[in-house]
């Protein structure tokens, strides 16, 4: 009896004394590129207004969250009209979705760096359950005495489950499946 109780006042102080970390989402170097199929060739843009907060410990990623917004007014495909048509009713709808929202539900990890990010997706009015598989990039000071961590993950959803419909049918000008790269960086809180 009195091993269980010594092992279990182990592990509890182990959980106390673990670090949990709260970085804030740098806007100004986290994107959300994206890339989609159109006619016979691929087209590709960037959301680069992304805010929220990760909290993490950096020796066990499975007790991470994640809150993200995207302000889909952001969208640059590098082309002002192209911009201007996806801001429009029949795609985005920016007057209607201003923001494409995350929240975390459950982090799998397999290694200190590398995890399963399984979460709420909301666009367009729906919410979707993804899986999004992330890569810690490092952690490290900046030159402007802060410290900070980079993230990287990939995923791919369909546009018509988003509420979408330009994607029916073999010859529609542009595609269902939506390839998204995520690219974050964080700023710790002090």
């Amino acid at each position: 009896m009195k091993k269980l109780i010594l092992t279990l006042g182990l592990m509890m102080a182990t959980q106390a004394w673990a670090v949990t970390d709260t970085y804030n989402i740098d806007g100004t170097h986290s994107f959300a590129n994206f890339s989609i199929r159109h006619v016979v060739s691929k087209t590709s843009g960037t959301f680069n207004d992304v805010s929220g907060v990760i909290t993490l410990d950096p020796t066990n990623l499975n007790t991470a969250t994640v809150r993200a917004a995207i302000n889909v007014s952001s969208v640059n495909t590098g082309f002002g009209k192209r911009d201007e048509h996806i801001k429009a009713d029949k795609y985005l709808d920016v007057g209607k979705y201003t923001q494409i929202l995350f929240e975390s539900t459950k982090i799998t990890a397999s290694n200190q760096t590398q995890a399963v990010m399984q979460g709420k997706l909301t666009m367009h009015g729906v919410t979707k359950l993804v899986d999004i598989p992330v890569k810690v990039l490092g952690y490290g000071a900046d030159p402007w005495g802060g410290q900070r961590a980079g993230f990287e993950g990939h995923l791919t959803i369909k546009a018509s489950d988003y509420g979408f419909g330009w994607a029916t049918g073999a010859n529609a000008p542009v595609g269902d499946d939506i390839e998204i790269t995520l690219l974050v960086e964080g700023v710790k809180a002090k």
